[in-house]
């Protein structure tokens, strides 16, 4: 077993889907395959418009065959597993890469750092979970029954270096650990705004009364990732769970046959008729966990 780096990119010719797969062709099987039953770290390349750096752990499971395609190789990602930096890491710091395997021995980036899937250190690994996982504003939860510390400020031993260690990543992403950064990365996607009615309100302690929610719930098996979160009111997120309001593909706004209120509904909506998506596309409502809601929660 061991750490490793993947490369992902929202625009990937790749068929990838980074909270359950992730495709490679057969020269990284190698490196792939020493990743199995231990947690990787993802990169989003600099060259890649409003790049994300390192932004999201995981953990490989297996190792299979492209069943489709020739040559062509799938990570599966343990479901439970996916879970979203609070805060994306750059691949520089003011003291050089964050990842310090990327350099020769001349202290020169290495043509390592091109590499799609690549090996990652303890020391590395550690560096990159800390910082991601560290916010210096946090975005503050609706409650303070919500706060959680996650041990990891300056001073801390640092954790998951050691083999041993590998044990307590496991631990650090608890459920309660897990939803306070998955509400963090979703209202920071959604600019804390209701993607249904269009509000953004603040109440009088500084926070945002929007709830980061599901599309696909966890309890469905549905990933911490944020193309299957939105960002919702109290009304907003209970009609949604209750399957009274869902999204087509596009956004808009479906409202069910069987509400016994569709004009109320209506007015309660933004004018536009379609949720109010992020700015960044990756970070959109993925028609994948869309078309479960449709199928499985909305009432036709």
């Amino acid at each position: 077993m061991g750490f490793g780096v993947f490369i992902h990119r929202s625009d990937s010719i790749y068929e990838d889907s980074p909270a359950e797969k992730y495709q490679f062709p057969s020269q990284y099987l190698r490196r792939v395959e020493a990743c199995i039953g231990d947690w990787i770290v993802y990169y989003e390349p600099s060259k890649v418009t409003e790049t994300k750096g390192y932004f999201a752990i995981a953990k490989v499971s297996q190792v299979i065959p492209d069943p489709g395609i020739s040559g062509m190789y799938l990570a599966l990602i343990e479901p439970g597993s996916y879970l979203d930096f609070a805060n994306p890491v750059p691949f520089n710091s003011a003291t050089g890469p964050v990842e310090r395997g990327v350099l020769n021995d001349q202290g020169r980036i290495s043509g390592r750092a091109q590499s799609a899937v690549r090996p990652l250190s303890p020391e590395d690994f550690a560096r990159i979970v800390k910082l991601g996982f560290e916010e210096e504003t946090p975005l503050l939860p609706r409650s303070d029954n919500d706060v959680l510390s996650l041990d990891i400020g300056e001073g801390a031993q640092a954790p998951f270096i050691h083999d041993q260690e590998r044990d307590r990543v496991s631990v650090t992403m608890s459920r309660i650990m897990r939803d306070q950064v998955f509400r963090r990365v979703v209202l920071r996607a959604y600019e804390e705004r209701c993607a249904i009615t269009g509000l953004r309100l603040i109440n009088g302690k500084g926070r945002a009364e929007v709830a980061a929610a599901h599309i696909q719930p966890v309890e469905a098996n549905g990933p911490d990732i944020v193309s299957n979160g939105l960002a919702l009111s109290g009304t907003a997120h209970w009609m949604f769970d209750r399957g009274l309001i869902g999204l087509a593909d596009d956004l808009e706004i479906l409202i069910s046959r069987q509400t016994n209120d569709p004009e109320g509904i209506r007015s309660i909506i933004n004018k536009s008729g379609r949720a109010l998506g992020p700015h960044r596309l990756s970070d959109r409502p993925h028609p994948h966990f869309l078309k479960w809601h449709r199928e499985n929660c909305f009432k036709q």
